[in-house]
């Protein structure tokens, strides 16, 4: 039944009437969602009267002029909690608080070889802009699991003890525990040189800034650096900014292996990542779980190592070494204790062979590869084992060996491993200027144990 020609006319009137109020709410919705600034605690931000969303940005007029940048980190009410990505000096009550439009991406490209960036993907090197179209999105998206590419294909890091006793998968993501002064930044150096990947991606997330100047114009080198992007923020950086360096070198990462190449990614530290979202949760009234980590910092953890690994969409991986700081040697610290359970085996350094002059000073007795079964075959995990055994065997018998204890003739294995211990020894040491490929690292694992009797 066709409207009769009134019913028409009244509902274009009422068309035409809602038309004028949407348009009139248009002209008027810039005016209502600025805000002012209300309070400022620590590192906090609050603003009043200002509609945004988590994870947007904005932009706080200060004082000459400056505008401070900031993020929406949380609200409560009608207050918006802010967290700055910069320097907040030049702040004043009352200053206007105005959302941004930026897109949370990093543009990303061939033309990020060679460079160094910050947090917001801006260089660092003095080299000028970096001129890319595509852009990437900062948070990336979850895989679906069952459809990433198996672990299938062993990478090469040119490290003689990992290749052989932990021979790492293309894809995998490996975390690597260390103390303060056991070689880790050596060890990830050496990584960067030696191994077989088409991109090297460097997170120094937290780090002393003299240390930023020096890995990158002495560990990387020249060479080095030409197939690499290093994302640094420094420990003198806001929080928010330590938590973007990490997310921008993933999305970096990610961009390269949907390309189909093979990505390298050492992130620097787990640990600091971990600490910089402490901060802000803190912050914004989270309260402490355990042993002062907020609940947020547990569930940031998987997500950001969850975005590494083998691609879903062709032969491009991302395979991950995640250093974790491990305070005091205290392996049972909640950041490594969580890291252990979502990475897929961990590399610790031991500061006892550190200083017994072994480099790099890996503990074969508390590391492990959960994918070395799908890498290597049947004869290498066997080598592996007898290797552990034997050295396992030593170390639980040096005090007795070492004091003089033990006589020769007791027991035929730990005479064994007492003749094969220097030799073990030298299995684990290398030169930092040294790269031992798989297979001379297996013929070497070979040649030792050769001589020992099962």
């Amino acid at each position: 039944m066709a409207p009769t020609p009134e019913l028409a006319g009244l509902q274009q009137g009422w068309t035409a009437a809602l038309g004028a109020v949407r348009e009139r709410v248009a002209t008027l919705r810039p005016l209502q969602v600025e805000g002012v600034l209300s309070r400022m605690v620590g590192m906090t931000l609050e603003a009043v009267g200002c509609e945004a969303a988590v994870g947007s940005r904005c932009l706080i007029e200060a004082a000459e002029g400056r505008t401070v940048e900031a993020e929406v980190v949380g609200f409560s009410g009608e207050r918006l909690f802010l967290m700055p990505t910069g320097d907040m000096r030049g702040l004043m009550p009352g200053a206007r608080v105005l959302p941004a439009h930026a897109s949370s991406g990093v543009h990303v490209g061939d033309q990020l070889l060679g460079r160094v960036l910050d947090g917001t993907g801006r260089p660092l090197d003095g080299l000028g802009p970096v001129e890319c179209r595509d852009t990437q999105p900062l948070m990336g998206s979850p895989l679906n699991p069952l459809k990433r590419w198996a672990i299938r294909e062993p990478l090469d890091v040119g490290i003689r003890s990992i290749n052989s006793l932990l021979s790492i998968g293309r894809g995998q993501r490996i975390g690597l525990f260390a103390g303060s002064g056991v070689g880790k930044s050596v060890l990830l150096g050496m990584m960067t040189r030696y191994t077989n990947a088409d991109v090297i991606v460097v997170g120094l997330i937290g780090e002393r800034g003299r240390e930023v100047q020096e890995f990158v114009a002495n560990t990387l080198g020249p060479d080095g650096l030409k197939r690499a992007v290093v994302v640094a923020t420094p420990a003198d950086t806001p929080p928010l900014m330590r938590l973007h360096g990490a997310w921008v070198a993933h999305a970096i990462a990610e961009y390269f292996r949907d390309r189909g190449m093979k990505v390298l990614l050492l992130l620097d530290s787990l640990t600091r990542f971990a600490q910089a979202q402490r901060e802000i949760a803190l912050a914004i009234g989270e309260p402490p779980a355990t042993k002062g980590y907020p609940p947020s910092v547990f569930a940031r953890l998987p997500q950001l190592v969850e975005r590494a690994g083998n691609s879903d969409r062709g032969p491009g991986s991302v395979t991950a070494f995640y250093t974790v700081l491990v305070e005091g040697d205290d392996q049972q610290d909640p950041i490594a204790d969580a890291a252990r359970a979502i990475l897929d085996g961990h590399i610790v350094l031991s500061r006892s062979l550190a200083e017994a002059g072994v480099y790099p000073a890996v503990d074969v007795e508390a590391s492990i590869s959960r994918a070395m079964h799908l890498v290597a075959d049947r004869e290498l995990m066997a080598l592996a084992v007898r290797f552990r055994q034997i050295y396992a065997l030593y170390q639980h018998n040096r005090d007795l060996i070492s004091v003089g204890a033990y006589r020769r003739g007791s027991d035929p294995r730990i005479d064994q491993a007492i003749e094969l211990w220097p030799k073990m020894t030298e299995i684990l040491r290398q030169d930092m200027y040294e790269a031992v490929d798989l297979r001379t690292a297996r013929e070497q694992l070979r040649a030792l144990l050769a001589t020992a009797t099962h």
